[in-house]
């Protein structure tokens, strides 16, 4: 009898393990499924987007995890080959949400609903060293601005002398030599005529002479005051402020920037002529070749290119313009909106966003 209670106490007790057990492995299994699976388009963008040893890593990237902790979300990301792929992937449905550098324009607000605004940005020029390198009086004396007026000089004046050795050479010795032998004579005494005042013994002798020298001395004012005042401007604007110091100096210029970002929609919109380029490593390949001396991007992009070593072959020049705010791109009517709002600023206020920015940026400015 006491054998038999004891068999049904066991079993009673084993019986009660594994209920326990199949108790907890349900509400492990009920907890996994709750959590909702978000699918998150980006695109290669330091330092707010990139891939380093299999992993994405990025300030937008950091943001997103925090973002998915908090809401409870089993994220999925998927990095794209372009920034206008990584977009319709989400206005079509392919994916819930993107993250990168996406700046909040009407354009983009017509197929896509934004997160309030995750980062202040702008517009940044940056310059070729070269511009910068290379000697700027040499590059002042050799612009064909000052070549134009030098040779226009240089016209007037072999001009002037061949008309005075038409009308002096009967009428005194120094002109009176033959064409071939006439040429050299007659614009070293031309340019004497306008840098010195001429010889006092070759004084044009032959009325026409005279008149001519008198003519010649008076619009020899204009020239040289013209001449002058081109070799001022031509050094002052190349060799001393520079050739690009802001927006208004783009014009005429070689500039670069990505296909139908921001960047590009306010160069045409002041209708400065620019090379497109698919995507930020081609406009990168390209400044780096030399096929533009100038780009015009997300002033954080530049920032980080500068600081991880392109200090090699551009700099910064100007202020930054055109402030633009960077957000989260989600689906259309998306029911992830509003939670990610209060989510980002519940971030905001207790440090966890300024402590994510100083990682990737230091103080904020």
């Amino acid at each position: 009898m006491l054998q038999f209670c004891l068999r049904i106490v066991v079993l009673s007790y084993l019986l009660m393990l594994s209920v326990f057990a199949v108790a907890q492995e349900g509400s492990v299994a009920t907890g996994v499924a709750d959590r909702q699976t978000v699918v998150a388009n980006t695109v290669t963008r330091p330092p707010f987007s990139m891939e380093e040893n299999g992993a994405h890593v990025g300030f937008s990237m950091d943001l997103l995890r925090a973002l998915a902790e908090r809401l409870d979300w089993e994220l999925e990301i998927q990095r794209q080959d372009g920034f206008t792929a990584m977009l319709d992937g989400v206005s079509a449905g392919q994916a819930d949400v993107a993250a990168a550098n996406i700046s909040i324009t009407a354009v983009r607000e017509e197929t896509l609903d934004f997160s309030q605004p995750i980062f202040e940005s702008g517009l940044s020029i940056m310059v070729s060293n070269e511009d910068r390198t290379q000697p700027n009086l040499l590059r002042a004396l050799v612009s064909w601005d000052l070549a134009a007026a030098i040779g226009l000089a240089f016209l007037v004046l072999f001009c002037g002398g061949m008309l005075m050795w038409v009308f002096e050479r009967k009428a005194q010795p120094y002109f009176d030599r033959p064409l071939n032998e006439a040429w050299f004579p007659s614009f070293w005494w031309a340019l004497n005529l306008v840098v010195n005042g001429g010889f006092e013994e070759r004084v044009p002798r032959s009325a026409f002479g005279r008149i001519f020298a008198v003519l010649l001395v008076l619009s020899s004012l204009f020239v040289v005051s013209v001449f002058v005042a081109k070799i001022t401007a031509v050094m002052t604007v190349n060799a001393i402020t520079g050739s690009v110091q802001g927006v208004s100096d783009l014009y005429g210029k070689r500039v670069g920037t990505v296909d139908a970002s921001t960047a590009a929609g306010f160069l045409g919109r002041r209708e400065i002529d620019f090379i497109g380029y698919d995507g930020l490593e081609q406009l990168i390949a390209g400044f780096e070749a030399g096929e533009v001396r100038l780009v015009v991007f997300d002033a954080p992009i530049l920032d980080h290119y500068i600081r991880e070593g392109g200090h090699a072959t551009g700099h910064i020049v100007g202020n930054r313009f055109m402030t633009e705010y960077y957000g989260l791109a989600f689906v259309e009517d998306s029911s992830l909106v509003e939670p990610t709002n209060r989510a980002l600023l519940e971030m905001q206020e207790d440090g966890s966003y300024d402590q994510l920015y100083r990682k990737w940026f230091g103080a904020r400015r």
